[in-house]
């Protein structure tokens, strides 16, 4: 959803800004992070429709963006 990629690009732009700014790269890692764990589930959930929203964002990656020791790790 809109808010869902706005949620996406906010966070990239939040750790690019208090960690080190190395651009699209850091937008492809959170990419990676947030839908990890549906990467993996995937196969066992063929015909299901997934909803990447704010809410999803948040969930999957909320407290590393706003943890500045953890969102370090965050290529």
């Amino acid at each position: 959803t809109d808010d869902g990629i706005a949620a996406l690009a906010r966070i990239a732009a939040e750790v690019n800004q208090s960690v080190e700014n190395i651009g699209a790269r850091r937008l492809y890692t959170i990419l990676e992070r947030v839908f990890e764990e549906l990467s993996f589930t995937a196969p066992d959930r063929a015909g299901d429709a997934v909803s990447v929203d704010a809410a999803f964002v948040e969930k999957h990656l909320g407290d590393l963006a706003r943890s500045a020791d953890l969102s370090r790790y965050v290529l």
